[in-house]
């Protein structure tokens, strides 16, 4: 399982910045639920929100890195929401926090990270074991899109430069940079973001690497792992607006203990 043990925060939460929508809909569905739990919590993009909506929410992320970014973040919060949050470095895949929560949240595509089977029933055990009578995990990822996958299959994709920015910090422009290739096998796409930080002259003044490995999930396998962990599906929605999930949509899963 990746961990991103070396993270420029800037860059990061710049080029992460989720799926439209996503904040909104994953605050409704905490709001009024006594306590959530976020795996993959990262640099607390949607911990926050939840916990601005007045609902105590507990992060945990694997990534030393991510978390100081995120503790860097709620320091500059009002105190009565700084009270709700809690971070925890820990795995998704084995975790006991002793207390059970009435939401367990897997948001943007951290579910993806975890490249075997054997991981990813780990993972949903641990959030049975975590989830109180007829709680629910809400997770969610891209449904594979077939008709780019195909294409690729054979050479990969990139180096490719696929967005440009000025850095909020160094005030540099930056070029973002991708390559992939992808595993039919194992479901695998391998590879990462490359971001140069160019000085005035247009030389490359920094570089930052981000390597990234996912485990692309087809529907009815997901609906499987579910099933086989003892979940029983409540909803699928195909984008965050909860329309019908299709080929290459999101796949957002309601699923309850």
């Amino acid at each position: 399982m990746p961990v991103f043990d070396r993270v420029d925060a800037p860059l990061y939460d710049l080029y992460q910045p989720g799926i439209a929508g996503d904040v909104e809909f994953y605050v409704q569905e905490a709001t009024g639920a006594g306590a959530v739990l976020e795996l993959g919590c990262g640099t607390a993009r949607i911990t926050i929100p939840i916990a601005e909506a007045g609902v105590p929410v507990v992060g945990l992320d694997r990534a030393p890195a991510m978390l100081e970014i995120a503790r860097d973040k709620i320091g500059r919060l009002a105190p009565a929401t700084r009270a709700r949050i809690e971070l925890l470095e820990g795995d998704m895949r084995a975790f006991a926090l002793g207390r059970r929560f009435d939401l367990v949240i897997i948001p943007y595509r951290a579910f993806l990270h975890l490249l075997t089977v054997e991981d990813q029933r780990a993972c949903l055990a641990a959030v049975r074991a975590h989830l109180g009578g007829g709680g629910r995990l809400i997770v969610n990822f891209f449904d594979p899109d077939l008709s780019l996958i195909g294409p690729r299959l054979a050479r990969g994709y990139g180096p490719s430069q696929t967005r440009a920015f000025t850095h909020p910090v160094s005030g540099r422009r930056v070029l973002v940079w991708e390559r992939f290739t992808y595993d039919p096998v194992r479901q695998l796409v391998d590879g990462g973001f490359t971001f140069e930080e160019l000085d005035r002259s247009g030389k490359v003044a920094a570089r930052t690497e981000m390597p990234l490995t996912l485990r692309w999930i087809h529907r009815y396998e997901m609906q499987h792992l579910l099933e086989r962990e003892g979940f029983t599906v409540d909803a699928l929605y195909g984008d965050f607006r909860r329309g019908p999930h299709g080929h290459a949509t999101e796949q957002i899963w309601v699923a309850r203990a």
